[in-house]
């Protein structure tokens, strides 16, 4: 497969996954550093995002995670709630699994976590989120 390929069926899967919120983040680098940009795509989403072995729906969960983890990339968290909404979890399961992540992350990169999802949620006018009743 030759770049060009990898980049396209990764544009695809961004696509695909973040109802725009990756094409944002793409065009903000766009002027400052495109060969960031490309290879985000080509390498993260044409090659890793699109392999088999995990669902799309446990993909974007695990991301959720490790960027509340990380504390400091908003940006790639909004892409990634996005992402968690368009491939099935709730609003109530993505406010379920940043609470969890309280207790290894810490309250304030869980509440920043938090906040970037109650935006995107705002955006998508799925505000207030309602738990998920008791099974």
């Amino acid at each position: 497969m030759t770049g060009d390929e990898q980049y396209e069926r990764g544009m695809e899967a961004l696509r695909e996954a973040d109802s725009g919120a990756g094409q944002k983040l793409l065009d903000a680098l766009a002027d400052v550093s495109p060969e960031l940009s490309y290879r985000s795509v080509a390498w993260s989403y044409g090659d890793l995002y699109v392999r088999p072995e995990l669902a799309r729906r446990d993909r974007e969960l695990m991301c959720l995670g490790v960027l509340t983890a990380l504390g400091d990339a908003g940006s790639q968290l909004e892409v990634h709630v996005n992402g968690a909404l368009n491939a099935g979890l709730t609003p109530s399961e993505i406010v379920e699994a940043l609470l969890q992540a309280v207790v290894y992350c810490g309250v304030p990169r869980a509440v920043n976590a938090t906040l970037v999802a109650k935006k995107v949620f705002a955006e998508r006018n799925l505000l207030p989120v309602h738990p998920t009743p008791a099974r």
